[in-house]
């Protein structure tokens, strides 16, 4: 048995320690015990270096119990490890998540791994109680139990009984007499059970909701001029069975104050009109504390974009009792001018620097503009490429006159490669190759290859764009395509287009938010009537092609022939055995084949906050296109589109939009183009109507048409069929009568074709709403919605359908629901929608969806 002798005690102990001995170690080493001694091999030891290395281990929180000895000259340390925690265990708990308990506990010590002590866990638990105290769950209960296991480690288990939360059954407000109590509280968030408390909670207490609402009560109370409004004191009494909350504020309203005086004080370093342009309470005005706070925050502001970024403007009241007037001083206190010593950027892997460096705003050397650095930030985050952009200005260690500027961006994919497929219901399949890039290589520059097929569509484009063309931002760009179209796959009137075109645009900055574009282009259009192209493209009545001749029926009234009916060639046909056309078609007048060279004019102004569903804001754009003269079509069209938006609260949102446009033909050409007309209906329209379904209605085409083979008879009177595939030779049969040839009416639709117009006008109404649930609504929109709109034609032509002038009781309107949701394939749409006013010949689609196209 080892005898130790405990120094403590002994007045004469002290000796040379020739070696130290660590006894009771288990996880711990007796390195880790050496660092924390401050005793080693050699030193002289005596009481009080006892005592001093028996606090250092102590210190640690590692050991429970720790007595020192000497054996000989060997210093002989015995310890006590407290256990370390192998696991935590936490049930009951739902109001509270466990990742934030697990971190709570792990903040004050208690995590796996972690030396276990006592007296942290009950303080923890005592925390964990209060907190839902807090919420109002008075009958919460927390059981803890540690169970020892093997190699001195132990488990914690936290039995969590939440209880339920107390429900408010009455709330006083006590000493007011200018309002009553009804009307005061109204502004609590917090409220009685009512009928919607199952579903809105309000009836729940919580101590942060109550602190909130004794602030609104103030801030009630301080704005409308009581300048001395106190909150005396509140008292929140529990139920004995904790299940019922009665609240009562006591307050003192004091005396209504008017502002006798407003001045300026302190170092103004700007002149004093300039600020005072900033002072949003006035003399004679009722005292509002909201107006004070407003005026502080917006010379701040001024003074901020002055390079003053620490100024600091306080608004000092002098109260004078007797006349219940109170002068407000604002005292300034601008700081120093600081300037910026650095810009950096953070998050951007795949983008250059310099992309986001000609964005900003705020130079580097120059003083510090806090409206500069923060218009930088919303360029960045306009361009399309980042998620967010967030802006720090740190001070730079020991100058007080210097900040750094540091812009930390998340980029999201700005292109895609690859093929691609989709639906929509106006399109149908969409097949596509492409390669889009807004972002080309981190360059800032978009190129785009694309080859896309759908039901009624082909194209095949190339387009390059420098945004930065020169460093004023001057953009430059082109774009080669070519496509050909079949019009009848989508709602319009039966026709083919073949086009092949280049253009070359540049675009101007001309301030912070606009930006004026020019284009020139040249294209080649060739139209093909199909066999029924209406009226209003191609005059009727006509033959129908593919057939040869003509023959005179000698068809009896008993049914036998008189003799053999002679066939002839369609070119000996005479001129008045057709009936002519009363209005010819476009192509009549203009012919099928268009060389035109246009010129382009465009103004756009956007101060959205960010380039896809956009929740604040506005923009607008107008432009001008024209065919020049000498092209083989001249005409013009002018565009106009706006929207706007106007924040009812953070996440409620009023949008306005609306698209305007009028087209005509001149010189040569008498009308706007058919196939340049403007078209209404669905997305981005009037939802609720088919895509490009209102307006103006064609005119079916009267069709010369074949009636039967072409015959002669036997001897018996009986007719044998000529010559040609099977013996039959069919061609148009002329009316020996009239010398005319007989025509019916063929169309293949039921109804006449949407035909579009040459004047559009649409609007519309959103209320933008959060859907519940959604962490990030950056990627979805939901909105109730009203349309309106139609297009309309001031050259109908005579027998023209459903075809009217400009008149707004035409207009069309519907109401629905919409959401767009921003996939990684691109937007889809859905919307439902009710037409409000549509006409016999306007064709309804309640459902509708697409993917690539928002609203």
């Amino acid at each position: 048995m080892l005898a130790l002798s405990p120094l403590v005690t002994a007045q004469d102990s002290s000796f040379i320690v020739s070696d130290i001995r660590v006894e009771g170690l288990q996880r711990i080493s007796a390195g880790s015990v050496f660092a924390a001694m401050p005793l080693a091999v050699g030193d002289l030891v005596n009481a009080a270096a006892i005592r001093a290395a028996s606090r250092s281990l102590f210190a640690t929180g590692n050991f429970d119990d720790i007595r020192i000895g000497r054996d000989g000259n060997v210093l002989v340390v015995i310890v006590a490890e407290r256990p370390s925690i192998s696991e935590i265990n936490i049930e009951g708990n739902k109001a509270i998540e466990t990742e934030a308990l697990m971190e709570g506990l792990k903040g004050a010590g208690l995590a796996v791994g972690q030396v276990f002590q006592r007296s942290t866990l009950e303080g923890m638990q005592l925390e964990l109680q209060r907190q839902y105290v807090q919420q109002g769950r008075y009958d919460a209960n927390i059981e803890t139990e540690v169970l020892p296991e093997p190699r001195n480690r132990v488990a914690v288990n936290i039995d969590v009984d939440e209880g339920t939360v107390a429900a408010i059954k009455h709330i006083n407000v006590v000493g007011n007499e200018i309002y009553d109590d009804e009307e005061l509280i109204d502004l609590f968030a917090l409220k009685t059970t009512g009928w919607f408390s199952f579903f809105t909670n309000d009836d729940k207490y919580s101590r942060e909701k109550l602190t909130g609402d004794l602030e609104t009560l103030s801030s009630w109370y301080l704005d409308r001029g009581y300048l001395q409004f106190t909150i005396d004191s509140t008292q929140v009494s529990v139920s004995p069975d904790k299940k019922a909350v009665y609240i009562t504020a006591n307050v003192t309203e004091g005396e209504k104050y008017t502002v006798s005086k407003v001045d300026l004080s302190g170092d103004l370093v700007l002149p004093e009109s300039d600020l005072r342009r900033f002072l949003l309470i006035s003399e004679g005005q009722t005292f509002s504390q909201q107006l004070v706070t407003s005026t502080e925050e917006y010379v701040t502001r001024r003074l901020g974009n002055e390079g003053y970024n620490f100024a600091k403007v306080t608004g000092i009241p002098e109260v004078d009792e007797e006349d219940n007037t109170v002068a407000m001083k604002f005292f300034v206190d601008p700081g120093k001018r600081t300037y910026v010593r650095r810009i950096s950027f953070q998050g951007n892997q795949k983008t250059a620097d310099e992309v986001l460096r000609r964005e900003m705003r705020q130079m580097e050397g120059a003083p510090a503009s806090a409206s500069a650095i923060e218009q930088s930030r919303v360029r960045l985050e306009r361009l399309g490429y980042f998620s967010r952009a967030s802006v720090e200005t740190p001070e730079v260690s020991g100058h007080d006159d210097l900040i750094d500027v540091d812009f930390a961006v998340e980029e999201q994919s700005s292109g895609s490669i690859g093929a691609s497929f989709g639906y929509a219901q106006d399109a149908g399949l969409i097949f596509g190759l492409n390669l889009q890039q807004d972002n080309f290589l981190g360059t800032g520059r978009r190129v785009g290859i694309g080859l896309n097929s759908s039901r009624y569509q082909d194209v095949y484009n190339f387009s390059y764009t420098n945004p930065y063309y020169t460093e004023d931002g001057v953009s430059r760009g082109f774009n080669v395509y070519f496509r050909s179209t079949d019009l009848s796959e989508i709602n319009v009137a039966s026709y083919t287009t073949d086009t092949l075109g280049a253009a070359l645009n540049f675009g101007y900055p001309i301030k912070e938010t606009q930006r004026l574009g020019f284009s020139f282009g040249v294209s080649n259009t060739e139209i093909t009537a199909g066999r029924f192209a209406v009226q209003e493209i191609k005059g009727s009545p006509r033959l129908i092609d593919g057939i040869d001749g003509y023959f005179v029926s000698t068809l009896q009234d008993d049914g036998t022939y008189s003799g053999p009916e002679e066939f002839i060639p369609i070119g000996e046909l005479p001129a008045d055995a057709l009936t002519l056309p009363n209005e010819p078609g476009f192509l009549d007048l203009n012919g099928d084949d268009f060389l035109n060279w246009t010129a382009s004019m465009s103004w756009n102004q956007s101060s959205l906050n960010r380039g896809i569903l956009a929740t604040r804001g506005a923009s607008q754009s107008l432009a001008l296109e024209l065919a020049v003269p000498g092209s083989d079509s001249e005409f013009y069209k002018l565009t106009y589109r706006g929207e706007v938006f106007f924040p009812i609260t953070n996440e409620w949102v009023l949008r306005f939009r609306t698209e305007l446009g009028y087209g005509d033909g001149y010189g040569s050409t008498t009308n706007l183009p058919f196939f340049e007309h403007f078209f209404a209906g669905g997305f981005g329209s009037v939802r609720g109507f088919e895509s490009n379904t209102l307006g103006p209605r064609s005119t079916p085409a009267q069709i010369y048409s074949t009636n039967r083979p072409a015959t002669e008879v036997d001897e018996d009177g009986n007719p044998v069929e000529l010559g040609g595939e099977d013996g039959r030779l069919f061609g148009y049969v002329m009316n020996p009568e009239t010398g005319k040839l007989e025509f019916s009416t063929l169309n293949r639709r039921r109804d006449p074709d949407p035909f579009g117009g040459n004047a559009l006008i649409e609007g519309g109404v959103e209320l933008l709403f959060p859907l519940p649930f959604l962490k990030d609504r950056r990627k979805l929109r939901s909105a109730f919605f009203l349309d309106a709109g139609n297009v309309f034609n001031t050259k109908c032509s005579s027998n023209q359908v459903n075809c009217f002038d400009v008149d707004a009781g035409e207009l069309r309107y519907s109401v629905g629901v919409g959401v767009t949701w921003i996939t990684g394939f691109g937007p889809m749409s859905f919307s439902l929608a009710k037409p409000l006013n549509d006409s016999p010949q306007d064709e309804r689609e309640i459902f509708q969806f697409t993917l690539g196209r928002g609203f």
